[in-house]
Formats: C-alpha cells, sequence, structure tokens
C-alpha cells in the first residue's frame, strides 16, 4: 500500500492507484496528487495515459511510505504508522526585530532541532542580537545579515538533521566516562584536573554550541597571570581533543579555536646538569642507586620510563636498553607517545656494568631492574627525596629533579654535535622544537668569539 498526505488539508485514505482517490478528497486535492504522480512518473521512466490513470502501481525514486507532504510534518504531533517526519520542516527566513530605546538593536530568531538528553526532540526558538542601527541602519542590512546567521546555524540546509544539545558540564560528563576512560592512567589523572580546575568553573553551564573563540581567549585572557603558559596550552589541547569528539558526535559544527591568540612559551628555565656533576652523582652513589643513576645520565631516559624497565629489556649483546613502558604512581602503562617505543644505545663501560649489576639482581614477580621488597616499582618521589636529594646536598649540588639528568644529556649530545634526529630516536620526541627546547649549551664557537672581541675591546684601555 502507499500513503501520501497532502500539503492542502487532511489526509487521505490508503491506495493503490491514482484510480482510486477519484472518489475521494476536493479538486485541488487530486490535482495535487495527480501531478505528484505525474512527476513520480518520469522518475521512474513509465508512461501514462491522457487522462493519468494506470492500472499499475508506480515505483518512485523515494518510497511514498516513508514520505511527508503534509501540514502535520510542521506539527511535534507524533506520526503515526512507518511513516518518517524530516527533520527540516520548512524553509525559514527567521525574524527580525528592532528593539531598545536609547540605543536600538537588531534582533534574529528562527527555529532549530535539537535532540535533548533524554532522547526525545524539542525544537526551541533562538535569539540573537545581530547588531546595532548604526552597524546596520537599513532593514535590508540587517536581514543580509539574518540571512548569513541562518546559513551559519545550517537550518535550511538539505541535508539538516536535529543535533543533540548539551552544556558543557554534561558533555564533559559523557566525554569523561566513554573517551577519557581509555587513556592511560596518568592522562585521565591530569585532564580531569584540568577539566574540574578550570574549564568547569568558565564553561559549565555553557551550551556546546555558544562556546565561540571569543569566550575561549576571555579564558585565556583571565588564566595568563595565574598559570604559566605551557599550562594554558595545556588546557588548549585537552580543549581541542573534547571539540572533536563533540563534532564526530554532532554536537557542534564550527571550529572556536581558529584566530585564538595564546600566551608565549617561558624562556628555559629548567634545571640542567652538566657532565662534572652528572659524573658526580654517579661515583658517589651507592647500588642500587649508582646503576640507577648512570643509565639516567647515559640515556636520557624519562624517571617513569627508568621505573619500568625490566631485565629482558637489557639488549647487552648489542649495546642498548629497549624502552616499551613507563611506570605512573605504581602502575605499569605504555610509554608517553609513540615515539616513546626506542632502543637506546649504551657505551661498552655500562653493558659490563649492568652484566655485573644483573648477577647480584634479586628476581621479582614484574622482572623489574629497579623494585621495591614488595615486588612493585620504585616510587620516583620517594627515591628523589631520600636519596637524591641528601646527595645532592652532600655534594653541594643545586638540588634538581630526575628531569635534569634528561636536559643535560639533551645538552651533551648538542656539544657533540649529534645529528637531530639521532637526538630525537635516544630522548623519544618527536619534535624537534621540544628536542632543542632541552639544550643548554653554549657553543664553543661563541666562547671562541667573546674571548677574541673582549681582547679588541680592552686593547688600549688597559
Amino acid at each position: 500500500m502507499l500513503r501520501t498526505r497532502a500539503s492542502c488539508g487532511s489526509g487521505y485514505s490508503t491506495h493503490e492507484t491514482l484510480a482510486d482517490l477519484q472518489p475521494h478528497g476536493t479538486t485541488r486535492q487530486r490535482i495535487h496528487l495527480e501531478q505528484t504522480y505525474t512527476m513520480q512518473a518520469v522518475y521512474a521512466g513509465r508512461g501514462r495515459d491522457s487522462m493519468g490513470n494506470s492500472d499499475e502501481k508506480i515505483p518512485t525514486v523515494l518510497p511514498l511510505d516513508h514520505a511527508i507532504v503534509s501540514a502535520e510534518a510542521n506539527t511535534a504531533d507524533p506520526l503515526t504508522g512507518d511513516v518518517k517526519r524530516m527533520a527540516r520542516r520548512r524553509y525559514q527566513n527567521g525574524q527580525l526585530l528592532l528593539k531598545g530605546k536609547k540605543k536600538k538593536v537588531w534582533v534574529a530568531r528562527w527555529r532549530e532541532d535539537i535532540i535533548r538528553s533524554d532522547g526525545t526532540r524539542h525544537r526551541p526558538r533562538r535569539s540573537e542580537v545581530l547588531g546595532t542601527l548604526k552597524d546596520y541602519p537599513t532593514r535590508r542590512l540587517a536581514e543580509r545579515a539574518l540571512e548569513q546567521r541562518l546559513s551559519m546555524a545550517r537550518v535550511n540546509s538539505l541535508d539538516y538533521q536535529p543535533r543533540p544539545t548539551a552544556t558543557f558540564r554534561e558533555f564533559a560528563t559523557k566525554w569523561q566516562k566513554n573517551v577519557l576512560s581509555q587513556l592511560k592512567p596518568s592522562t585521565r589523572a591530569a585532564d580531569k584536573s584540568r577539566i574540574l580546575k578550570h574549564l568547569m568553573p568558565e564553561f559549565g553551564e555553557v551550551c556546546m554550541k555558544d562556546l565561540t573563540a571569543q569566550r575561549i581567549q576571555a579564558m585565556i585572557a583571565c588564566k595568563a597571570g595565574l598559570v604559566s603558559p605551557k599550562s594554558i596550552r595545556n588546557l588548549i589541547a585537552l580543549l581541542g581533543m573534547m571539540w572533536n569528539q563533540a563534532k564526530a558526535w554532532g554536537y557542534v559544527q564550527h571550529d572556536p579555536f581558529l584566530g585564538l591568540v595564546l600566551p608565549e612559551r617561558d624562556p628555559l628555565n629548567e634545571r640542567c646538569l652538566i657532565l662534572e656533576e652528572m659524573k658526580a652523582l654517579i661515583v658517589a652513589a651507592k647500588e642500587p642507586y649508582k646503576t640507577y643513576y648512570w643509565i639516567l645520565a647515559e640515556t636520557g631516559v624519562r624517571a617513569g620510563e627508568i621505573g619500568a624497565l625490566t631485565a629482558t629489556n637489557l639488549l647487552l649483546d648489542q649495546g642498548a636498553i629497549r624502552i616499551v613502558q613507563s611506570v605512573w604512581h605504581g602502575k605499569i602503562q605504555t610509554v608517553k607517545s609513540k615515539k616513546g617505543n626506542r632502543i637506546c644505545e649504551i657505551s661498552p663501560l655500562l653493558v659490563e656494568h649492568l652484566r655485573g649489576y644483573i648477577r647480584t639482581w634479586k628476581p621479582n614477580g614484574l622482572g623489574l631492574l629497579f623494585a621495591t621488597r614488595n615486588d612493585t616499582p620504585w616510587d620516583t618521589d620517594t627515591v628523589r627525596k631520600r636519596n637524591l636529594y641528601p646527595l645532592l646536598q652532600k655534594l653541594r649540588i643545586e638540588r634538581c629533579g630526575f628531569h635534569a639528568f634528561r636536559h643535560g644529556n639533551a645538552t651533551a649530545m648538542d656539544q657533540e654535535q649529534v645529528p637531530i634526529a639521532t637526538r630525537q630516536n635516544r630522548l623519544g620526541q618527536s619534535d624537534a622544537r621540544t628536542t632543542m627546547g632541552y639544550t643548554h649549551a653554549m657553543s664553543q664557537d661563541g666562547r671562541v668569539f667573546a674571548a677574541r672581541f673582549g681582547q679588541m675591546l680592552t686593547v688600549g684601555n688597559a
């Protein structure tokens, strides 16, 4: 059976052929359906007689049992049967109002289709100030601005569909449950903290579609004096990751990151251990900390990576170690990035030292090179406070953390003119700019020039 409902009156009864329609409806309704069937016959490639009658069903490009051409398509009333409702009910011109007494503004209104959090559809009216009377002196100019706004909202697009709607708080809750839960424990902890402490207070009650570049830029300006530029960049990176998922889920269509101005990166102020300081620490330390510091200094691996280093990943015959995992708060997880899965070559001296270390090494359940009595990974904070800090104080070296070994290794490679690609591979970094940021070296050429120029400046002035 084929079902059709006319746009000029009540629905028809179910029918099979156009001939069945002749006793039903008004003349205007029959004319409308006759025109409709004629177009369908053209699309289907079927002929009809001059009276418009046919004894066979006329197939269509779009099945009639899913088509609605009626007034009820523009209502919120539920449809019966197997009939589907289109999202775009009618072409909208919108409504334009001039409001205000002292300062007159043009206000635009239109309808949008949304899907609420409970799954029901709703068609709320949107209202937005387009500009002042000074911006648009005539109604025609304001109407053009309204057309552009409706085009951005895509309410008249042929593929327009109802979009789910949610506040940032509602979306963030769903994103943490479905997406963030799939990431590493360290990533989950850091991102949850950023969302709770920074993003929720700023955008919690803002609808996702209303989150614009202007709002985000205002947040950046507000945070500029409170947190470091690096922290702000991390916030924007997190918001961008959430936004990509919001686009995929249909919550938003626009890009609020276009044109954002981020604060400049802080000048390099990370502590860096020089070669003599690293050598002194290795000599003064007792086992197993001697081996621990030696590996940190020679390979530049992260503290979490050496904490998860297993005996099976010591490739002593090849003169290298393999980095495939890291530890965070006692939990083994993957490395920081894909580039973090790597092999670091080590010196023959360190190879021989590790052979001797393995002979006295006590195996544990996880096979870790450095483990506690309970067969758990070392806690880096505990090692730093209980061993590294006292040793630094004893040697009268400025206090620093394990990351200073990494910066010292990168600086030594720069002084030895190691190619940047090799440095990236050893440090497990994909961005060359990050690798260069670990370099604290002063070039030998610079020292030679400074000495010569100093002599030139002082000649005859002594």
